[in-house]
């Protein structure tokens, strides 16, 4: 990742940082699906197009992808 720093005025943070409150996600992350948001897609990764958009609720739900995926296996 590389940092950078923007400037907003105190709405803006105060919004983003309620958004990011209510998602239960950081500030920065909030921020970084802003950008996706407007961003072109790269067209040689359509896959892309749909990274991040997915919330399964769960913090530990990147250690149990594939149930998040396809469900849980009986």
């Amino acid at each position: 990742m590389i940092r950078t720093q923007i400037s907003l005025s105190e709405e803006e943070y105060q919004a983003a940082k309620t958004e990011a409150a209510r998602l239960g996600i950081s500030l920065a992350e909030l921020l970084r699906r802003s950008l996706r948001a407007v961003l072109p897609v790269d067209k040689s990764k359509p896959w892309m197009r749909y990274s991040g958009m997915v919330a399964s609720g769960d913090p530990e739900s990147s250690q149990t992808i594939d149930d998040v995926v396809y469900g849980h296996k009986d």
